[in-house]
C-alpha cells in the first residue's frame, strides 16, 4: 500500500510513496532530453501520416501529399534505364546474329546485357560461369547436345528442350530397363561399353557383350562409337563429359530409367533482343562453334 510521501535522506529526492520489504520508491522523472525526443516523433508521425503514403483503404492506400513511393521511385529509375538502352536494344532487335558478331559496339553490348540476363535468368540451373551442374549442360566446354554455333545456340535458347512449346527441341532416350527392353545383365554389359569408350571400362568380356547390345539399340542415335548426333540430341558418349555423371552406376540408372530433364522455352519470357544477347554470351563463354 502508498505510504506517505516524502523526500528521500540520501539522494534528496522525492518518493512515490511505496515501500517493499524497507526499499522505497524515489519518483525519478525521466530526463527532459528524453521527453522532447519523444515529443517530436508523435509530431513527426503525424506529419508522416499526411506526406507519405500510410492508411491502408479498400482499394490501396493513402497517397500522402508528396505521393512519392519507393515503389513508385524504382519503376521511374527502370524506365529511365529503358529509354538510355533503347537505341542501342533497337539495334540488336534488329540485326542479325551475324551481324553482332562482326560489330565490336553491338558485340560489346550484347555480351554485357547477355551476361546480366544469364545471371538472373540462366545461372541458377548451369551455374554463374556456366560450368553446369549435375543435370543441367556445362555451356563453357566444346561439347554440345543440340550445336554450338551461334544459331543452333540462338534457337535452343529461343525454344528450349523438352518442354509445352511447338518448336522446343526434342529427344527421348527409352527406358531400356523400366519398360522392359534390356535385361539387368544387358544393361551392366552395355554400361560397360560405354564406359570403355572413354578407356574406363575393367571388363573386356561385358565390353564384348554390351557392343552388340549398343549396336542392336543405341547407334541409330548415339551413332558409332557413341559420337552423338546434334540433330537427335544425342550425347555424345566418347567424350567423357556427362551431365547426370559418368560413373556406372549412374550410367547403370540412366539406360534403365532415362532422362527427361527440361528447359524453358525463353522466347515466351524475354524479348527476342535479351535472347540474341543470350545467344552471343553463352557462344562468347569458350565453347561455342
Amino acid at each position: 500500500m502508498p505510504t506517505k510521501i516524502e523526500k528521500d535522506a540520501i539522494s534528496g529526492q522525492d518518493t512515490t510513496g511505496h515501500e517493499w520489504d524497507g526499499i522505497k520508491e524515489l519518483n525519478t522523472p525521466l530526463p527532459k532530453w528524453w521527453l522532447y525526443t519523444y515529443y517530436a516523433t508523435i509530431v513527426w508521425s503525424l506529419a508522416y501520416y499526411v506526406f507519405y503514403p500510410a492508411w491502408p483503404t479498400l482499394s490501396g492506400h493513402t497517397g500522402g501529399l508528396l505521393g512519392w513511393t519507393m515503389r513508385g521511385e524504382i519503376a521511374e529509375q527502370m524506365s529511365a534505364a529503358q529509354a538510355s538502352q533503347a537505341p542501342m536494344v533497337s539495334k540488336i532487335a534488329a540485326a542479325s546474329l551475324e551481324d553482332i558478331r562482326k560489330s565490336a559496339d553491338l558485340r560489346g553490348y550484347a555480351m554485357a546485357g547477355g551476361r546480366s540476363a544469364f545471371g538472373v535468368q540462366c545461372a541458377p540451373c548451369h551455374g554463374a560461369g556456366g560450368a553446369g551442374a549435375k543435370g543441367f549442360p556445362n555451356l563453357v566446354d566444346d561439347n554440345w547436345i543440340w550445336g554450338g554455333t551461334l544459331d543452333e545456340i540462338y534457337t535452343t535458347i529461343q525454344y528450349g528442350v523438352r518442354n509445352a512449346n511447338d518448336k522446343s527441341r526434342l529427344s527421348q532416350m527409352p527406358r531400356f530397363g523400366a519398360d522392359g527392353v534390356l535385361d539387368s545383365k544387358q544393361i551392366n554389359d552395355v554400361a560397360e561399353f560405354v564406359l570403355s569408350l572413354s578407356k574406363r571400362s575393367t571388363d573386356p568380356a561385358a565390353v564384348t557383350r554390351g557392343a552388340v547390345v549398343f549396336a542392336e539399340n543405341c547407334v541409330a542415335c548415339h551413332q558409332e562409337g557413341g559420337t552423338g548426333n546434334q540433330e537427335l540430341g544425342a550425347p555424345n558418349l566418347a567424350a567423357n563429359i556427362w551431365i547426370y555423371g559418368g560413373d556406372k552406376a549412374t550410367i547403370v540408372e540412366t539406360i534403365r530409367n532415362s532422362r527427361q530433364g527440361s528447359m524453358p522455352a525463353w522466347a515466351e519470357r524475354l524479348d527476342d533482343a535479351t535472347v540474341k544477347m543470350l545467344a552471343v554470351y553463352v557462344h562468347g563463354l569458350g565453347g561455342g562453334k
